[in-house]
């Protein structure tokens, strides 16, 4: 498994996390403070989020240390005095987490995570949580938009090769198994987070050969068990009835054709006549994949259009996020020395104090509504979702597997009434505001007022 350590990581920050840092080192300032990470708003045709990135998160905390290459590239920089650099060469994260589960779904202004420590430790680890959170927050909330257009069937990550850089291109492995995709493209991805890998041919291969069917053919006696074949290297039609020539010659040796790969044209169109064709030809065992620009506006039009696709492989679009490529994510100080603190300005007014989120459930087990509430509250016949994560900086429960968090977000999509994962302008979720959490942030808007204004 492929861990972010804070020993790897600690200078992976911005250059103010330090200055701050150093200023409250100055003035003496160890208190406990309580950030809150939330997302401030949903971008176009969102209506829901998928939590993930908090494993990253968590590693990160529990290995926080400055090593000495650390410490002597900031005196380099001469921005820092001596006191304060000795200080982070004993820094530790020694506060608490408490968290969303990886795989929750979780709603605007409801926080994911919240991070409560000495306000030097929690202010430093600000950068490099909004980095792993909002990143496979926003991959793992697009694929499941993917799981929602193409309902039962298959869908596999085909980004790397244009995601942002080679650690995105791993986080986008994981977060899209998170979210309901059975696998991805990426071989390393494989190997770190246990992911089944899938993959078939290029074009470039089917060039190499003096025809397209002795391609088939090469490809087939390499791996008889796992022959899928990319038909429209010339056109589809044409290599649709190619590879029904070879899947009869495999059958001849006792073998069968796995699948057919579409990769351009109307998908819809073709897939109908690669499955008449192959149904013809008495292969309805043989699936079609498709690719190429696929994400979930692309999956409902060709699905719409009466395509016959079996899987999809999902690439770019989902891999870049592209139709929303971030999220407005925030960590912003709640509470600080004891007392609850909020900014004011426009737009971006926070909630204070520690909190909790209450969900409450319908009936028929559907999601019925949220309740951001005080942390120390409780709301009747409504269930709490942040968990305690890290206590005295260690973990106080075992992170479960990325397998286990794949499939409590499957159990909890299913909770999702439908209304909620419309593709283009859902209704808003209800999530409200709790009395006490009212009370206490009128009392401090109200002291801000008087102290500040």
């Amino acid at each position: 498994m492929i861990r972010a350590t804070g020993a790897d990581y600690a200078l992976l920050t911005d250059l103010y996390e330090l200055t701050m840092a150093a200023s409250y080192f100055e003035e003496d300032m160890h208190e406990e403070a309580t950030f809150s990470l939330f997302i401030r708003k949903y971008p176009p045709n969102r209506g829901y989020f998928v939590a993930a990135g908090l494993e990253d998160a968590l590693n990160y905390l529990a290995t926080l240390r400055f090593r000495d290459d650390d410490i002597a590239y900031l005196e380099s920089t001469r921005l820092f005095k001596k006191e304060f650099l000795d200080y982070l060469k004993t820094v530790r994260f020694t506060g608490e987490v408490w968290a969303l589960p990886e795989g929750s779904l979780f709603f605007q202004d409801e926080p994911i995570l919240e991070v409560s420590g000495p306000i030097i430790e929690a202010q430093l680890a600000e950068t490099f949580i909004i980095n792993a959170i909002n990143l496979q927050t926003l991959i793992a909330t697009k694929a499941a938009r993917a799981t929602v257009a193409a309902g039962h069937r298959r869908l596999v990550d085909f980004s790397l090769r244009r995601t942002q850089g080679i650690d995105a291109g791993l986080k986008v492995a994981r977060a899209s198994y998170l979210a309901g995709f059975v696998g991805t493209s990426n071989v390393l991805a494989g190997k770190l987070y246990d992911l089944p890998i899938f993959g078939t041919m290029a074009h470039s291969y089917v060039t190499s050969f003096s025809s397209e069917i002795e391609a088939f053919r090469a490809f087939a006696r390499a791996f008889p068990q796992n022959t899928v074949l990319l038909i429209d290297t010339y056109d589809t039609i044409a290599g649709a009835k190619k590879a029904i020539q070879v899947a009869q010659e495999m059958a001849a040796r006792g073998q069968k054709l796995r699948g057919v790969r579409l990769d351009s044209g109307d998908m819809a169109a073709l897939s109908i006549a690669v499955r008449r064709l192959l149904d013809e030809a008495g292969l309805d065992y043989v699936t079609i994949f498709a690719s190429g620009g696929f994400d979930e506006f692309k999956i409902a039009r060709t699905l719409a259009a009466g395509g016959k696709i079996d899987a999809y492989g999902v690439g770019t679009k989902m891999g870049v996020s592209a139709d929303a490529p971030y999220f407005d994510c925030a960590y912003k100080l709640v509470r600080y020395g004891g007392r609850p603190v909020m900014k004011l300005s426009t737009g971006k007014v926070t909630y204070v104090d520690k909190k909790q989120v209450f969900r409450r459930f319908d009936d028929q087990g559907l999601m019925a509504g949220d309740t951001i509430g005080r942390r120390d509250e409780a709301i009747a016949e409504a269930t709490p979702l942040l968990q305690p994560f890290m206590s005295k900086g260690k973990l106080c429960q075992p992170l479960p597997s990325l397998h286990a968090s794949r499939e409590y977000f499957l159990q909890e999509f299913v909770k999702l009434p439908m209304q909620y994962k419309s593709l283009e302008n859902p209704p808003a979720y209800p999530v409200a505001i709790s009395p006490a959490l009212q009370a206490l942030q009128a009392e401090v808007e109200a002291r801000v007022r008087r102290q500040e204004l």
